[in-house]
């Protein structure tokens, strides 16, 4: 399974050229155009426009097996990149903080790999999904059709990891990212003079007693053996000095990686803000949006997706992959598919990088290839594997 894919020079250029053109989720045009034309090249006949801008071909083997889906994602996030690199950002406020330029690049890698070296039976498909940072884009894709218009056995994703030596693949059987719910909350009191607090009802204490009260929620109302967390990360409230505010606004997440303890967790912070508001005169609203499921990895495609890094080891003579990594608590969309379709999500290390979501992180281009192998050494196991049951 040695593949004829193109060259670590070329798919660095397209990697750095992605990085230095940034787009916002369900705006990726220019990325999507590039895709869909090296597609063509290929051979392949790109299907576009799910979720707006997401591209999908496939690539047909013509005899009967499995049909597996290999997704990666192409949007970039609102942060100024304060990198250096002369492949650096050129839009102001945008960047490829998440690594999903390398993502891309590697998959239209195995596309090309796979094209020269298809495996012996089945189908796979290339899915190049928009709008994962925030906009849920694989459900908006499933929702448009993705699964009736390419009927799948199987699903695979694949995540850059920064702090995971370079090059070392590294998956789990069981959930490894976190489900999560956005929330915004509003908090409406009455203003005052400082002198006079009597004479208000200050949103901005009750705030505070909300974000202390909220930690309960996970100290002593969740399972300590099941990961979760309760982040505020906005605190809005007043103008100056002497006034206390009529309003506040906090915002945050909830994650968990067990299903029914993020069920939990929102219902005991609504109850919290509800018990808060009575308790101190004010009046709360709670807001939550952008839920993402818990990304559950599936045992058969686990272990298909381990047995494929095991075989990448052997002929990279690379690090041994870790095939228990320790979960996430950070979310990611690709549970949606892994709702609908048996699959598994892994790790690509990327060294020792910037974090993810830095404002100076960038994709590591020396883990490209090993991207590629993995894609294409992945694609053939399943092949194999349904020819051998």
């Amino acid at each position: 399974m040695q593949p004829q894919s193109p060259d670590a020079a070329f798919l660095t250029a397209l990697r750095r050229d992605l990085h230095t053109h940034p787009e916002l989720r369900f705006e990726e045009k220019r990325t999507a155009s590039i895709v869909a034309e090296h597609l063509r090249r290929l051979g392949y006949e790109p299907h576009t426009g799910l979720a707006t801008t997401g591209v999908v071909a496939t690539l047909d083997t013509g005899r009967p097996g499995p049909a597996v889906m290999l997704r990666a994602d192409m949007d970039a996030l609102p942060i100024r990149e304060t990198g250096q690199a002369p492949w650096a950002s050129r839009a102001e406020g945008v960047m490829h903080a998440c690594g999903h330029d390398g993502h891309t690049v590697m998959l239209l890698g195995a596309a090309a790999a796979l094209a020269s070296d298809p495996p012996p039976c089945g189908k796979v498909h290339f899915v190049f999904q928009p709008g994962e940072e925030g906009g849920a884009g694989a459900q908006i894709m499933i929702d448009e059709g993705l699964f009736k218009l390419f009927p799948t056995d199987y699903c695979f994703g694949l995540h850059n990891w920064p702090g995971l030596p370079a090059g070392q693949m590294a998956v789990r059987s069981g959930p490894i990212m976190a489900g999560g719910w956005r929330f915004i909350i509003e908090i409406t009191g009455k203003g005052s003079h400082a002198a006079q607090p009597h004479l208000g009802r200050d949103p901005l204490t009750v705030g505070a007693a909300l974000v202390q009260g909220a930690q309960l929620l996970v100290a002593r109302r969740t399972d300590p053996l099941i990961p979760a967390v309760v982040s505020f990360c906005i605190f809005d409230a007043g103008t100056t000095d002497n006034i206390l505010p009529e309003k506040a606004r906090l915002a945050g997440t909830l994650r968990a990686l067990a299903p029914n303890v993020l069920g939990e967790l929102r219902d005991g912070l609504q109850l919290l803000c509800d018990g808060l508001a009575m308790a101190h005169g004010v009046a709360i609203s709670v807001h939550f949006h952008q839920p993402y499921p818990v990304t559950v990895n599936e045992d058969v495609a686990t272990h298909l997706a381990g047995k494929a890094m095991q075989v990448l080891e052997a002929d990279e003579d690379g690090p041994a992959p870790d095939l228990n990594i320790a979960p996430s608590l950070a979310s990611e969309d690709f549970g949606f598919m892994l709702q609908q379709k048996p699959g598994a999500y892994a790790m690509i290390g990327n060294g020792e990088s910037s974090k993810l979501h830095s404002s100076d992180y960038d994709f590591n281009d020396d883990v490209i290839h090993i991207g590629v192998r993995y894609w294409h050494i992945l694609a053939h196991m399943c092949a194999a594997s349904a020819a051998e049951a």
